[in-house]
């Protein structure tokens, strides 16, 4: 009676905690979207988090040179002691007042000082060194634009990475159990006397090869799922479920929309721009050593023999003076000529590498056009092979079965129809990495595979 009973109480758990247990488990594999990829990566990225610091520490670096136009303060306390007693040696009108030693200080001596300096002109170099400063700010966000976009690519690219091999590792399963059928009619017809020994060998020879097949594409999705999760900073391990987006989707924009585009939203482009012009900045900041500075210094002062700065007899305990000085080193020998000379080369290397990057992004352009379309037409022509290459099969196969064809026949059938559906799944998804790249390369960051 009680083993009976500990019998439906094992139905019963098994029968309440199976649902829940299957709930859960449907809950952990749910399939991540591209989106949710794309989400992930970025939140996770290192790489995008030190682009985040630079920018940090360009607009810091802008807030340091705003203070450049700002007044400055400074202060400073200070003890002298004489080994006596300052005097002033009067010589006296003899015979009425004889030669003596006047003290007109004391040997402790205390300061206070506190001073303001404010530029009035310094020749431009302010405003330049702030303009190159706030440009460096702006080339560090265009950076992150960069980097965001880099990564996209990099989560899109293993993503259809491992739709792709996924779908060659069903063709890879397929062909084995073809191949297993071909081999198993092949051992009844050779039990039977009616094919030599050699064909049936040939048949487990091509089943040994269509497994190290599915080996291979077994490994090529593990390796993509691996990648995956680096690209997401996930441990390398983790199950990875993701939605099948597959897609042949036409894409219909020209070559030179796509270039104008790219011209247009490349953050490498705006980057270098900003360059250039940082390097004009740069040259303005050079030019203004060949004016003299001009600031506003006002000094207040405490004096005192004590520490606490009260005067003394000899000398007042407060004064203060308010004064323009103009500072200008007006030669050193060709110094200023020079530096000048060499922050133009500059600024014509950055102008050339600006048209460089313009040409090399055209042309990065046009290869990721030219990719996707041929991936594109290739995917029409792979369907119909595969059509062809199912119907050749078929044929074979049933030739082979009323035995007025060979095993060879059937084999090599059964070799065509897995290249063909192996190179209709790999148009396929390099169609959706070439859409990927083609929209990187544009300067764009689609969040889905479609768009």
């Amino acid at each position: 009676m009680r083993i009976r009973w500990m019998f439906f109480l094992g139905v019963f758990f098994v029968a309440t905690a199976g649902p829940a247990s299957g709930v859960w488990a449907a809950e952990t594999i749910k399939p991540m979207s591209l989106p949710e990829s794309i989400d992930l990566a970025l939140k996770q990225s290192v790489i995008l988090h030190a682009a985040k610091e630079g920018i940090r520490g360009a607009e810091a670096q802008r807030k340091e040179a705003f203070t450049g136009f700002l007044p400055k303060f400074s202060a400073s306390y200070s003890y002298t002691r004489y080994n006596r007693d300052p005097y002033l040696a009067f010589p006296g009108i003899p015979p009425v007042i004889p030669p003596a030693n006047l003290t007109v200080g004391t040997k402790d001596n205390y300061n206070w000082i506190i001073e303001a300096r404010q530029p009035l002109f310094t020749g431009g170099a302010l405003l330049a060194n702030y303009e190159a400063s706030s440009i460096g700010a702006e080339i560090a966000r265009h950076e992150e634009t960069a980097t965001v976009q880099n990564l996209v690519q990099e989560v899109k690219v293993s993503y259809f990475d491992i739709l792709k091999a996924g779908r060659i590792q069903e063709v890879a399963k397929q062909s084995v159990e073809r191949l297993k059928a071909h081999r198993d009619t092949a051992q009844n017809f050779y039990d039977v006397g009616v094919i030599p020994r050699n064909d049936l060998l040939y048949a487990e020879v091509e089943l040994a090869n269509g497994r190290q097949f599915l080996v291979r594409a077994e490994n090529g999705v593990e390796m993509a799922k691996a990648k995956f999760n680096t690209v997401l900073r996930r441990e390398i391990n983790v199950p990875v479920e993701i939605e099948d987006i597959l897609t042949d989707r036409p894409y219909e924009k020209s070559l030179e929309a796509c270039i104008a585009a790219a011209l247009e939203n490349r953050p490498e482009i705006v980057a270098y721009a900003l360059r250039l012009e940082r390097a004009r900045s740069i040259v303005n900041l050079s030019k203004s050593e060949y004016y003299p500075n001009v600031n506003l210094v006002g000094n207040y002062v405490k004096y005192g023999d004590t520490p606490g700065v009260a005067g003394s007899p000899y000398r007042d305990q407060e004064s203060w003076y308010v004064m323009a000085v103009a500072n200008w080193t007006f030669w050193e020998w060709g110094k200023t000529k020079n530096r000048v000379d060499a922050d133009l080369s500059r600024e014509n290397q950055a102008a050339d590498i600006l048209a460089n990057i313009k040409d090399q992004i055209t042309l990065e352009v046009k290869n990721a056009w030219l990719l996707l379309r041929e991936a594109e037409n290739q995917i029409p022509v792979a369907r119909q092979a595969i059509e062809q290459a199912e119907e050749n099969f078929r044929i074979n196969t049933e030739r082979y079965r009323e035995q007025v064809g060979t095993s060879t026949d059937v084999i090599d059938s059964q070799t065509l129809l897995t290249k063909a559906r192996s190179d209709y799944f790999n148009a396929l998804g390099d169609f959706s990495i070439g859409r990927a790249r083609l929209e990187r390369a544009m300067g764009v960051s689609a969040r889905s595979g479609v768009e």
